[in-house]
């Protein structure tokens, strides 16, 4: 089997057999201006003569997550459907929204799935004939879609057929009410499409290029797997699949079953808690970059901290860590050595400037054209054509700021940066890119904060110190909130008193007066590319067992082939009227005069369900289990009162395997 994950700086890629374990592992740094080049580096690097061999192709990926991280993703419209007003100006939904079109229309359902309102099919038809340019998908929630689809399904319908675009409906993504939210995830899944689309043909181009006929699929933020063609049409639930993807990879080569499994990338970090060999799940909706969304996804606790985020100074003057990610400069002078040479020159010029040791760079390939980008943006789009610009260059003809916040919020720029990897290249504990380039960077960062006015440290390696002091410091404390949050449902104290307690606690010295500890009762497992950097230095200040286990660097990837097969589909009964019994179903609306007989029937529709979608992602060795929570009241007549029944069928398999026909030994599963 064949395991690849895809993250913000590395593409790991691992040859894996379960009885033999891992016959081969790689990385190779993240191409995102093409995503085939880094993919096909770490894939050839262990394909070796295995081709005809590979059984299974899996990915997980940490993309889906930090682009709502980082507050990326493709320009999308948004469709209200008889929402309040207000819907389409709450503050996270805007947020997502980015600037994009919102197009609210007459129409909706009631908590029975009766129609409140006709739906106005026109209106929405005309609005979104006039967007279709400028986006390159569209979102559709429609009130209590969840109780009756069909106001959905016409929207769906007619997009498809008048745009062509891709369209993300909100009752095809969750089962649960909370409009707005589900609204939310809608629109993510709309902006995540083309990024998660350009990542899927890349693998399924490569795997035929290469020979390897194997059935690829996808790692949910479950830990389960989907086949690809359904993680195109629902990128969102990859969201997470990263931190899940570790999850089951940390189990499955450190043999811990209760721990903490702490993920370091490039760009978040990710920490999750296994319980008796399982990951925890959280039913509610994932929470990630400060959305709720109402995805299914392991209980990751994720935060902006990762070995790429950039060092910054927030308003007083105190050093920061992340959480937008960066380009470090020891890796972009490895990919351009004039970056050396420039960051070189702005040291000997007598004067700082505040963009000193800054650069600008492409990212990626704009989704769809035209692309929507304004003039400004275009002329920085192309100043950046031939490579990575200094950001003072880009200043000497024009005020980039505003352009390029823009171009980043849609993950076609980037900026690259002192980060903790350059601290780590400053003391030498990292030296696997450029060096010298570091160094001269944080020459030019004490020069800039000295002239702030606040206090700067001495010199270089003092800054890299504090640099990694401030990472681990980080890096503790987000194991405290994952553990604060599972003990007591609570975020950790905001505040200065608050911070510096934490500070005290986490700092690995004793104060002058006085001393705090705190004692985690699990053990870490901490995995990702800066896990054995960063990691063993922690065991002290928490109090717990480190472990860093082979292979940590690609556990993601070793993830990605460990999982099964899991497909759900939800049903609900209610009663709208004394004597009827109403079925809502993903599809369908059906009254009947009998609990029994609405009962049977929605067991027997979602158990199909439930086993077609299985079927479809390319499962195996299927059983499918139909759960069913009666809400009955007793009265004190001693009758009863039905109020609903919540009916879930679930259909867990094994990925099935594809073999080219052809010599050699199959990779068993």
């Amino acid at each position: 089997m064949l395991g690849i994950d895809t993250g913000g700086t590395y593409t790991d890629a691992v040859l894996l057999d379960t009885t033999r374990g891992a016959l081969g592992t790689a990385k190779a740094l993240t191409t995102r201006h093409d995503l085939t080049i880094g993919i096909a580096a770490a894939v050839d690097a262990v394909l070796g003569d295995h081709a005809g061999t590979i059984a299974l192709v899996s990915v997980s990926t940490t993309l889906a997550t930090n682009a709502i991280v980082e507050g990326r993703g493709s320009p999308a419209a948004l469709i209200l459907v008889g929402h309040a007003p207000d819907d389409g100006t709450r503050k996270d939904v805007t947020s997502a929204l980015a600037g994009g079109p919102l197009i609210q229309a007459r129409g909706g359902h009631d908590a029975l799935g009766e129609e409140t309102a006709p739906l106005d099919l026109d209106h929405v038809e005309a609005g979104a004939l006039k967007v279709s340019g400028t986006v390159s998908a569209f979102a559709v929630s429609s009130m209590f879609s969840v109780r009756n689809p069909a106001h959905e399904i016409a929207v769906r319908d007619m997009l498809r057929r008048s745009t062509g675009l891709p369209v993300s409906c909100g009752h095809s993504l969750s089962s649960e009410l909370d409009a707005p939210r589900r609204a939310l995830t809608a629109l993510l899944n709309a902006r995540l499409i083309p990024m998660i689309q350009e990542l899927i043909v890349t693998v399924t181009t490569l795997m035929t290029s290469r020979g390897i006929r194997a059935p690829v699929m996808a790692v949910k933020g479950d830990g389960s797997l989907i086949d690809a063609a359904t993680a195109l049409e629902t990128p969102v639930e990859t969201i997470l699949s990263g931190p899940a993807a570790s999850v089951i990879g940390a189990q499955h080569l450190s043999g811990h079953d209760n721990a903490f499994i702490s993920d370091m990338g490039g760009t978040t970090t990710d920490i999750a808690l296994i319980e008796n060999g399982q990951p925890k799940l959280v039913t509610r909706g994932a929470r990630v970059g400060g959305y709720h969304t109402m995805v299914r996804a392991v209980a990751a606790y994720t935060s902006g901290l990762g070995g790429d985020s950039e060092v910054r100074l927030d308003e007083k003057g105190r050093l920061v860590i992340g959480p937008r990610r960066a380009v470090p400069l020891a890796l972009l002078a490895h990919r351009h050595p004039g970056v050396t040479d420039t960051l070189a020159g702005q040291v000997r010029r007598a004067w700082p400037l505040e963009w000193d040791g800054v650069f600008a760079l492409r990212l990626r390939r704009p989704a769809s054209e035209p692309s929507g980008l304004s003039r400004p943006q275009r002329h920085l789009w192309d100043a950046l054509a031939e490579g990575p610009v200094a950001m003072e260059e880009l200043y000497r003809d024009r005020s980039p700021k505003l352009s390029l916040e823009a171009l980043m919020e849609r993950g076609l720029v980037i900026t690259s940066r002192f980060t903790p990897s350059d601290a780590a290249h400053v003391l030498g504990i990292h030296d696997a890119w450029e060096g010298e380039a570091s160094k001269l960077a944080a020459h030019l960062w004490l020069r800039w904060w000295a002239m702030t006015g606040h206090t700067a440290p001495d010199d270089p390696q003092a800054f890299a110190r504090l640099v990694l002091e401030e990472t681990l410091s980080a890096s503790a404390h987000a194991l405290i909130e994952a553990a604060m949050q599972e003990e007591h449902g609570l975020p950790l104290p905001t505040g200065r008193s608050a911070h510096a307690l934490l500070r005290a606690a986490t700092a690995g010295r004793e104060g002058t007066h006085f001393a705090l500890d705190v004692r985690l009762h699990h053990p870490v497992v901490g995995v990702g590319a800066p896990a054995a950097t960063y990691y063993p230095r922690l065991a002290s200040r928490l109090h717990t067992d480190i472990v860093v286990p082979p292979h940590a660097g690609v556990c993601n990837a070793v993830g990605a082939v460990a999982g099964g097969v899991v497909q759900r589909a939800d049903g609900l009964l209610t009663s709208p009227r004394s004597g009827v019994i109403r079925c809502h179903l993903p599809e369908e609306v059906t009254d009947f005069d009998d609990l029994e007989e609405a009962a049977l029937h929605a067991s027997g529709v979602l158990e199909r369900l439930a086993h077609q979608a299985a079927v479809r992602i390319g499962a195996d060795d299927i059983t499918v289990r139909v759960d069913r929570k009666d809400e009955i009241v007793a009265c004190k007549d001693g009758s009863s009162l039905f109020i609903e029944s919540r009916l879930a069928a679930v259909a867990a398999g094994r990925p099935a395997l594809g073999c080219q026909a052809g010599s050699g030994t199959k990779l068993s599963s």
